[in-house]
């Protein structure tokens, strides 16, 4: 999966339900987006603003299809690694850090300064990759220009 695991220890449950398996793959659930890059995701996307459809309905699923089509946009936002998923900071943080904070587990983490937003709010304050997308939601990629130094 675009080179990142997203792999969750979870035990299986057996599920009875009405719809076969059969009926299920020939009618996958699809969701269309609509898809907004900015900074250096927008020069590397052809149609930076667009509606994109893919099948299921997390945001999981939609990078899944998104980094199939664009490989190199998987390695642009998404850290294999803590320490490609960190930048040094200029200040130093309190001991005790005020309110929840929320960190997407390693794989799933975004590189400094890019981020992933699902209706304006970053995933990591959502559900990460397994965020659940509804038809004519807004997911942004974002990952700007910085000049610095």
């Amino acid at each position: 999966m675009f080179g990142h695991s997203f792999s969750v220890d979870t035990p299986q449950l057996e599920v009875m339900s009405t719809t076969t398996e059969t009926e299920s793959e020939a009618n996958p659930k699809t969701t269309m987006v609509a898809l907004h890059a900015t900074g250096h995701v927008r020069a590397e996307m052809a149609h930076p603003h667009q509606e994109f459809t893919f099948e299921g309905d997390t945001l999981r699923d939609l990078l899944e299809k998104l980094f199939d089509e664009q490989p190199g946009l998987a390695d642009m936002l998404i850290a294999e690694t803590e320490a490609e998923a960190t930048t040094g900071g200029w200040a130093k943080p309190p001991e005790n850090l005020p309110g929840k904070w929320h960190k997407n587990p390693e794989g799933e983490q975004t590189k400094p300064y890019a981020r992933v937003l699902v209706n304006g709010k970053f995933n990591e304050v959502l559900d990460g990759f397994d965020t659940k997308i509804e038809d004519q939601d807004r997911v942004s990629l974002v990952y700007p220009f910085i000049f610095c130094c």
